[in-house]
């Protein structure tokens, strides 16, 4: 899979190396007669080819911030860019579209089909997206070579560890070549030993191939392996550190 840190001129132009900035961004839930302040005017600049974790308490505003960074959300005040581009300029459609081509999303829960296969789960995207089947299939078995499953590549989920199914999920995140790629408490149903190795793997991936990671996390074994840690508390970030 052709993953390197030498990025197209699209991705580059026009902004100096930032892939994600985020200013002013305020995000309010309505429940009932409630109002709750999600997020209180987060500032963040995420650079390209940087590995971020994203950590505090529960209920802080980690997974809210996560979302609206990468348009799943729209914010209620602020605004996001992303490669330079500012989020609330795009239709649906095309953010939707941006998603598809240039960010990728890895989640506690994997979200696989238990009916497909490890590698028709990877390819699903690109079938979805328009991609010819066979094309489909030779990114989906590059994506499971990328992390280490190519021998599992015809299992079900239901026959991989715990491990393999979030190593497919972050292959199924990659296999559309992204720019960014988000995870949500990525290794929060895993034991210790394989959430080490999924990290691990994360680690590996920015650093050889130059892919942004957005991380939120309750783990600090994995923020020590970040290049740099967002704290926040009550919708906001309180503290940035850079781990030795």
């Amino acid at each position: 899979m052709a993953l390197t840190k030498e990025r197209s001129a699209e991705a580059t132009q026009g902004d100096d190396g930032v892939m994600v900035r985020a200013v002013g961004v305020t995000k309010r839930y309505e429940t009932g007669s409630v109002s709750v302040a999600a997020l209180r005017g987060i500032d963040l600049t995420i650079t390209r080819g940087e590995m971020v974790a994203i950590m505090g308490p529960s209920g802080c505003g980690k997974t809210t911030l996560l979302n609206c960074l990468s348009g799943l959300d729209q914010v209620d005040k602020g605004e996001v860019y992303i490669e330079g581009t500012a989020l609330s300029s795009l239709s649906d459609t095309d953010r939707t579209r941006y998603r598809a081509r240039r960010m990728g999303f890895v989640f506690q829960f994997y979200n696989l089909l238990t009916v497909l296969s490890a590698a028709e789960n990877v390819e699903l995207p690109l079938l979805l997206s328009g991609l010819p089947a066979g094309e489909a299939r030779r990114r989906a078995m590059e994506a499971l070579s990328l992390v280490g499953l190519t021998d599992r590549a015809h299992h079900a989920p239901a026959e991989l560890s715990g491990g393999e199914r979030q190593r497919t999920t972050i292959a199924r995140a990659l296999v559309n070549q992204p720019a960014i790629v988000w995870a949500d408490e990525p290794t929060g149903d895993l034991d210790s030993g394989n959430a080490d190795e999924i990290i691990g793997l994360m680690r590996r991936l920015n650093q050889e191939h130059g892919i942004t990671f957005a991380i939120v996390t309750h783990d600090m074994s994995v923020g020590r392996k970040a290049d740099r840690i967002v704290r926040m508390m009550d919708g906001q970030i309180v503290e940035e550190v850079y781990p030795a």
